[in-house]
């Protein structure tokens, strides 16, 4: 079997190299380098020619920056005459603008997926896809790998399943949430999902509002349910409507921690998690971690 040679972009290179500990390969060295006028430049250092290369890198924030990133690797490496190219995004950025909300707007997610495909990746594989319809516009052999059911193992370790209910904190998540109650309840019977219905202002950004929960919640411990957190406005709203409804403790499983600037803080100031519960599709710094206690990550690499 051909060993891989694994590249890693900036923004994913703790998930690159436990994937490497983890699988085998070989990690490649490259080179980033930044130019004062905000220009970025990619360099392979590996001698690549006729070798089966991996490049792994979300697309978070800095969004726009990651997706050149990617798109130079791809363009370093036919360069350099790599034998295939496959690429593993854990978080797809702009994969939440995948269809025309209104008159003029772009679809950037399908953007991104030509750009992607048009520089030669043989394959693409992502973690828990905004919206897996999002699937069929790929031409190339793509994969989406969800980590709920690895989030919802990890949190049953330390959570009472007898005495939990796991909801969506919007309509659109309820099959999100149903796959990760599969995994928590596990063996037993699981009850019925929580649902909360969420009104988006779709002229504003990060602008949503929960307005009504169906379910008893009452006394128990809640798991909210979703795949990505960026204001966390979603996620908050939704709690406190929970707590508000006699809740006892609202526990968040998020896949991806998108935030922005200061949100982290936001969530820990608000008081209304018990634990808040990710993964390391996009990296955060330990020590960030170690000053917000609620946040816990969980590592990828056993999914890839």
């Amino acid at each position: 079997m051909q060993s891989m040679t694994y590249f890693a972009g900036s923004a994913s290179s703790k998930v690159a190299e436990a994937v490497v500990s983890r699988h085998g390969g070989v990690m490649g060295k490259s080179e980033l380098s930044r130019f004062s006028n905000s220009e970025i430049k990619v360099r392979i250092l590996t001698e690549v020619a006729d070798t089966a290369c991996i490049i792994i890198q979300s697309l978070s924030n800095p969004t726009s920056e990651r997706v050149l990133e990617l798109a130079f690797y791809l363009d370093a490496l036919r360069r350099e005459q790599a034998d295939s190219v496959d690429v593993i995004i854990p978080y797809l950025g702009y994969a939440r603008q995948n269809i025309q909300h209104l008159p003029g707007e772009c679809v950037s997610a399908h953007v991104i997926i030509s750009l992607i495909e048009s520089l030669g990746a043989r394959s693409v594989t992502t973690i828990d896809i905004h919206d897996e319809a999002t699937a069929g516009v790929f031409t190339v052999p793509f994969t989406n790998v969800s980590a709920l059911p690895l989030l919802a193992q990890t949190m049953k370790k330390t959570i009472a399943v007898e005495n939990t209910l796991v909801g969506s904190p919007d309509q659109g998540g309820v099959e999100r949430s149903r796959r990760f109650a599969e995994a928590f309840y596990e063996g037993g019977t699981a009850p019925d999902l929580i649902v909360i219905e969420k009104k988006r202002n779709l002229e504003g950004i990060h602008d949503s509002q929960a307005v009504e929960l169906y379910g008893d919640v009452t006394g128990k411990n809640i798991i909210l349910v979703d795949d990505v957190a960026t204001s966390g406005g979603t996620m908050l709203h939704a709690a406190q409507l929970c707590l508000d409804k006699g809740a006892r403790q609202v526990y968040a499983a998020v896949v991806h921690a998108d935030f922005g600037e200061g949100v982290m803080e936001k969530i820990a100031n608000a008081k209304l998690f018990e634990g808040w519960y990710t993964t390391n599709t996009i990296e955060e710094p330990s020590e960030k971690l170690a000053t917000y206690p609620v946040f816990h990550q969980i590592g990828i690499d056993s999914l890839l």
